[in-house]
């Protein structure tokens, strides 16, 4: 085929084929042509974070069968609760997520891996085999794909600058020299790009924040739409490279849900759409469709449970006492900033030829027109300590859910800010996060997308968490500066 000048993967340029028809015959020759020198084999945790197994290539025949057969690792120290009887599992190279390796000593490949346990099927509490499952059940069901991309939002950590400095508060969007941080913004950007991961755009958020001697400066990168198993896996890689370049600059990124006793805390605001047949699903010549307030209808329905996915640890809970764009109230409203779920501007109308004209007087060229119309519905539930991959499988439950219940136009039309503004509120705490979830524990287990073991550990650690901590958002100021400090590395 013939590959898109503009395209930034290496290996999809050498090869001259689409990532997702990589074999490992083609990885394998990948290597040798680029002269890499080493495999990592990358899987997702327990923990949401990536994990690397690191092999030196000894010989074709050895790289060969690294990337066919994968390697074993200790499944009990990678999951908890699931004990030493499932110590032995397998991970499994997906070669469509192959990248070079941007940092590193030695020149690597790198692939993600799914987990499969000794009987060769799918591990059922792994959380890509989790999020892969929901998606599946949705799409036997409803014949639809749901896709997804995040809006990823961090702060750089650093000493305060006194050239241009942090004017707190005005960080939306600044440019240089008033943002801090474009560099490693810029080079994120180029990693991600060259690793498949596709980025729609990045900017400075408004979080500037000074205090202690310290600089904080926000700054949110926003994905583009993939299947939901895709969009999990891109946003644990996009926190890793956020990381590793910080880290080689000498700073320190957080995704922590709040950071300080003032200022904007980080949101993690997932979009999604349902497709069937190339199409959005969800839009008509009116705009929003049925089975879009379906999809929205579901999602709102499961919010309180979803927090146990989203909001994991008791400073998610300070940003939604904190936050002046943080949602609580369980609605939704179209562009409307303070609902739990937001309908975004998304060029209806046909007003894009009319602005492309007026903005630039005797264009002949026709609009284009994108493959798939881009109206989404923005879940503003979750922060920076979401388990991403957990948080999509609960996201497709719930889409399940809405487009299924014949009740669900009339919950839709009950819950928009269009109608009232008295709603009910989302939990206050890990352990209500905890209570919701079992709740509806039954809709997440049904057809074994959630293992009943993996919920259980769930709950545990939900409320282990906040057993450590004194319940609730309200906290005076030591306890807050106690749970943010213990809590800045998480996500």
């Amino acid at each position: 085929m013939v590959i898109d000048g503009f395209e930034p993967h290496p290996i999809v340029r050498l090869l001259g084929k689409p990532s997702a028809d990589f074999t490992g015959g083609d990885l394998v020759r990948a290597i040798e042509q680029l002269g890499l020198q080493q495999v990592n084999l990358r899987y997702v945790g327990g923990d949401g974070r990536l994990k690397t197994v690191a092999f030196p290539i000894n010989s074709r025949q050895h790289i060969t069968e690294v990337l066919t057969r994968g390697e074993r690792v200790d499944g009990s120290s990678v999951f908890t609760g699931t004990g030493a009887v499932s110590s032995d599992v397998y991970i499994v190279p997906r070669h469509r997520t192959a990248f070079v390796n941007p940092f590193g000593y030695r020149p690597s490949l790198d692939v993600l891996c799914s987990f499969y346990d000794e009987a060769g099927q799918p591990l059922s509490h792994a959380r890509e085999q989790v999020v892969r499952r929901a998606a599946e059940v949705l799409t036997q069901e409803t014949g639809m794909t749901l896709e997804a991309f995040g809006e990823l939002e961090y702060y750089l950590e650093d000493e305060p600058e006194h050239i241009y400095p942090v004017e707190e508060e005005r960080g939306y969007q600044e440019s240089g020299p008033f943002s801090k941080g474009e560099r490693v913004r810029e080079q994120v950007l180029g990693h991600l790009c060259a690793m498949g991961v596709p980025v729609k755009y990045a900017h400075g958020e408004v979080g500037n924040i000074l205090q202690d001697g310290r600089q904080l400066v926000q700054h949110e990168i926003e994905l583009q739409p993939v299947p939901v198993e895709q969009a999990a896996d891109n946003l644990v890689l996009a926190k890793w490279v956020v990381r590793e370049v910080a880290h080689a600059r000498g700073i320190e990124a957080t995704f922590a849900p709040s950071v300080s006793g003032k200022g904007a805390g980080n949101g993690l605001h997932i979009h999604s759409r349902l497709v069937r047949d190339g199409a959005n699903a969800m839009v008509g010549a009116e705009g929003m469709n049925d089975t879009g307030r379906r999809l929205i209808a579901g999602y709102l329905s499961a919010a309180a449970a979803l927090t146990a996915f989203g909001n994991t640890v008791p400073t998610s809970y300070l940003r939604f006492a904190d936050g002046d764009e943080s949602p609580g109230s369980i609605c939704w409203g179209e562009k409307d900033r303070t609902g739990l779920v937001r309908v975004p501007l998304a060029w209806g109308g046909d007003v894009l030829a009319d602005m492309v004209a007026h903005a630039n007087p005797g264009r002949v060229e026709p609009v284009p027109e994108p493959a798939i119309d881009p109206q989404t519905v923005e879940l503003r539930l979750a922060d920076g300590s979401a388990d991403v991959h957990l948080l999509m499988a609960g996201m497709a439950v719930a889409a399940r859910r809405g487009l299924s219940d014949p009740g669900s136009l009339e919950v839709a039309e009950r819950l928009s800010t269009a109608t009232h503004g008295d709603f009910e509120q989302l939990p206050t705490s890990c352990t209500g996060s905890a209570d919701a979830l079992e709740a509806e524990r039954e809709m997440f287990e049904t057809d074994g997308v959630f293992p009943d073991t993996l919920i259980d550990a769930l709950l545990e650690g939900l409320r282990d968490t906040d057993a450590t901590s004194d319940e609730g958002p309200e906290k005076d100021d030591a306890i807050r500066e106690d749970l943010i400090r213990r809590h800045w590395h998480v996500g």
